[in-house]
């Protein structure tokens, strides 16, 4: 059996369906309203990586200059060993020089004898 709709039961039925349409509004505004906050804190999290980024790139630089100071340092440092090398040969040299001289000198002395 089929009801009657009345008038007044229809106006029920309208401010029923009102509401809920207002409450769907009222949970989509609230939706929006967190949405709006993770884009903010996606945004603040953005800028955050940007400053690490930079940061990253400052210490970069520094590691670069660093290691072109030690470079320069390690070529200063090879150079003087390389100079003393020489001159320990040079000694080396003149030590050999010097024996054989000196050999030379006493095998005379000993044959003058």
């Amino acid at each position: 059996m089929r009801e009657a709709w009345t008038d007044e039961r229809l106006d029920h039925l309208n401010q029923k369906v009102d509401r809920g349409f207002t409450q769907v509004d009222h949970r989509f505004e609230l939706v929006d309203q967190r949405f709006e906050q993770v884009d903010q804190r996606f945004e603040q999290i953005d800028q955050r990586f940007e400053q690490v980024d930079r940061r990253f790139e400052q210490v970069d630089q520094r590691f670069d200059r660093f290691e072109a100071s030690v470079d320069t340092r390690f070529d200063k440092v090879e150079s003087q060993l390389e100079r003393i090398n020489d001159r320990l040969d040079a000694f080396h040299r003149t030590t050999y020089y010097f024996s054989g001289g000196m050999i030379v000198v006493l095998l005379g002395a000993l044959i003058q004898l």
